[in-house]
Parts: structure tokens; sequence; C-alpha cells
């Protein structure tokens, strides 16, 4: 981490971090400016270049203060007990719901970096990748499946949710008034009617009961 920086006062750091977020967020690293993030963040292209030196030194350094910062919020949002694959799910968009109330791009910038095919962005941001992914898996990986489906038709059904969560997250960071807290309302909402479907899925049919 950039020890410098944070003997900024917190309003400029947020302010950088927030303009880079975005931008990165919105254009990917290969098409970012950082003409673009100097200008959303209200400082000197000589000030962000004083702190991280490159465009690559503020995309390293973004990604592993969102991940950090991240990982700090789903360590409070998601119950080490929770087995239920839904209630897991809303927690960890809980959890993503609070990173994004102070870093809006945080998720939507994390999710683009997924993406990415530059190179030297892949290699600045491995590790820390590595380390976001292995969290995540250990949360799902307790998640009771077989009770909504079978092994294979469970896996498909969490991709399914997590590419329907994504979807709602890009449709919604291009809106001028992106609210955190109206997208994990509306995240809950198809979490909710999913869960309805995958349990009304499992159980017996009234023409099976007839048949016996």
């Amino acid at each position: 981490m950039n020890e410098k920086f944070f003997d900024l006062k917190k309003e400029k750091q947020d302010r950088m971090i927030n303009a880079a977020l975005k931008v990165f967020a919105l254009h990917g690293y290969r098409h970012a400016c950082t003409d673009d993030i100097v200008k959303e963040a209200a400082i000197s292209k000589g000030l962000l270049f004083h702190y991280f030196g490159s465009k690559l030194g503020v995309y390293a350094f973004v990604y592993d203060y969102s991940v950090r910062y991240l990982l700090l919020e789903l360590s409070t949002a998601v119950d080490a007990k929770e087995t239920d694959l839904f209630a897991l799910l809303q927690q960890v968009e809980c959890g993503k719901m609070h990173a994004m109330c102070g870093y809006p791009y945080l998720q939507p910038f994390l999710n683009r970096a997924q993406t990415e095919n530059v190179s030297e962005a892949l290699l600045a941001v491995e590790e820390r990748k590595q380390q976001l992914e292995d969290y995540l898996e250990s949360v799902f990986a307790r998640a009771d499946l077989g009770k909504y489906a079978s092994a294979e038709d469970a896996v498909k059904l969490r991709k399914m949710l997590e590419l329907t969560i994504k979807g709602l997250m890009n449709e919604r960071i291009l809106e001028d008034a992106f609210q955190p807290e109206m997208l994990y309302e509306e995240i809950t909402e198809y979490l909710n009617l999913s869960r309805r479907l995958a349990e009304r899925s499992t159980q017996p049919s009234d023409e099976a009961f007839s048949e016996k």
C-alpha cells in the first residue's frame, strides 16, 4: 500500500479513489485515461503521479484497496455458520452494498477487472484477485445445494444467480443517480423470487401424490 497517500485528508483520499474506480469501471484498464481520473477527482495530474507514478500504479492501488475494504465488510456481513445458498448470496451482496455506500464503483470495478486482458494489469492484481476468489469460494463451499437441485444443476443455479446480479449492477451503474441501497433491494427481490421457484421445483406435485 502507498503509505504517503494515507497522509492526505480522508476526503481527498476518497475523492481520488472514487474517481479512479469510476473511470476504470466504466472504461476498463486499456481505455481508461488518467486525464479523466484527475478531472473527476478535481486534482492536478502531477499530484496523481506523485503518489502513484503511472496509470498502472493507480490501478494496482485501487484494486488492492478495494479487495481489502470489501473483505472487511464481508467479514461482518457473512454468517460463518450459514449454509443456505440464497442466504449466503444475500449476505455477500449486503457486504458489497455496505462497501459501495462509501465507494459506489467498487464492485463494478472489481467485476470489470475480471474481464481485463491487458497483461500488465492482470499481473499487477493477480495475488489480491486470488485472495478474493478464495474467500468467496470458501463461503459458497459450505452452501447446502442439494436441497434445491442435483449437484450439476446446483452449480448452474449459482452461476445463473451470479450472472443476474452482475447484469443488474451493469444496468444501474450507467444511471447518473446510482444508489447501492436501491440496487441491493432489487437484487434481494430477484434472490427471493429465485428461492421460491427453486423450492417449488423440489416439492412433489399434486399429480405425483394422486398417482399413488
